[in-house]
């Protein structure tokens, strides 16, 4: 058993983290409860009846044993200990870090993760690889590895006169549209389901207003399709880089009585993602962009009106509710409750015919 000068020190050492006042109170009820302590039933000594075998009363085994200091130091301690309690109960600031509490520490709620991201069978966590090599980049080996990097990639025709339109209006127009195509395509925020705020002010105010008034609409008129936007705790990033290859087609207009430049969009976005918090899940992600822009002049001045945007997602699922968002589905995925039909599509392919509302099967990401 420790020497009581030793509980001592280790005493003295637990009553150091409290602050003066809070020792006063604590001293206090220590020495009342080693004045009014008495061993109850089951502080005996184990093996000892209450009385001697021939049923006489008298001292359990023997004399009385003295007290001596180190018991006194753990009655001490022990009071100590129980007082502490109280005061920590109606003071847990002491135990707490003075200062705000950092955000990233702060409790936040859980939420459910969607069905579709669960695996069907994860590997058990002994049998995962541990990486010691540096691993292929996510887009290594892909018909993506060449492509530009961002912005980058969304490559514009020259600009020109047209439709009425002046070389410097048409710049204007592409301008616009290279910067549309980079908000909904690009923007991290927006990718991880964030409301899309930098393409929204890049529309038009009449087209902005109906765009944000659809942007939580059920169906197929949900404004979210508009913009690349992984379903919530579906995905994560797991590369910087997005790999973009495509083309704009500049042409002249004539519709309603409206003339200027038809901007047609056509390109191809591929993300590195995975399962939050898993990068054994990393897979490619390739997003098929298509949509059309008309530039021209009314009494407001220059108008840029997004006539058409969209697209196609490779893989994603075919079992989910048409809410705008992208659903990846992972090589562990569970299986599609309504599998894709049809002749596979190469999701690279810039010509590839388009199949509106359909969840064809692919040749791979």
């Amino acid at each position: 058993m420790p020497h009581g000068d030793d509980l001592e020190t280790r005493f003295n050492e637990l009553v150091a983290q409290i602050d003066a006042e809070e020792r006063r109170k604590m001293r206090a009820a220590a020495k009342k409860g080693a004045r009014t302590r008495r061993p109850s039933r089951s502080e005996r000594p184990p093996g000892r009846a209450d009385h001697p075998p021939d049923g006489r009363p008298g001292h359990l085994g023997g004399p009385p044993r003295r007290i001596g200091r180190a018991w006194l130091a753990m009655a001490t301690i022990t009071a100590l200990i129980a007082a502490a309690g109280v005061v920590i109960t109606f003071r847990p600031d002491l135990l707490a870090p003075s200062g705000a509490i950092p955000e990233e520490t702060m409790p936040v709620a859980a939420a459910p993760v969607p069905e579709e991201t669960q695996p069907v069978e994860p590997e058990p966590a002994e049998s995962q690889p541990v990486e010691s090599e540096p691993v292929a980049g996510p887009f290594e080996g892909s018909k993506a590895e060449d492509y530009a990097e961002g912005v980058a990639g969304f490559v514009m025709p020259e600009a020109k006169a047209i439709g009425g339109l002046s070389k410097k209006d048409v710049a204007k127009g592409l301008e616009r549209a290279r910067q549309l195509l980079a908000a909904s395509r690009l923007h991290r925020k927006t990718l991880m389901g964030g409301e899309p705020k930098p393409f929204i002010a890049l529309l038009y105010p009449e087209e902005r207003s109906w765009f944000r008034k659809n942007l939580h609409r059920e169906g197929k008129r949900n404004t979210r399709s508009w913009v690349t936007s992984f379903a919530p705790k579906t995905a994560e990033p797991a590369s910087d880089v997005i790999k973009v290859n495509g083309r704009t087609k500049l042409s002249a207009l004539k519709k309603d009585g409206i003339t200027g430049a038809k901007l047609e969009t056509n390109y191809v976005i591929v993300y590195a993602i995975r399962r939050p918090g898993q990068p054994g899940t990393t897979m490619r992600l390739v997003v098929h962009h298509r949509g059309s822009v008309l530039v021209y002049r009314d009494s407001r001045g220059l108008v840029t009106w997004v006539e058409r945007w969209g697209g196609s997602a490779t893989p994603a699922r075919c079992d989910v509710p048409d809410d705008g968002y992208i659903h990846p589905f992972y090589r562990d995925s569970v299986p599609d409750k309504e599998g894709p039909a049809g002749a596979p599509v190469d999701p690279y392919d810039l010509d590839a015919p388009e199949h509106k509302g359909e969840c064809r099967p692919s040749t791979g990401a």
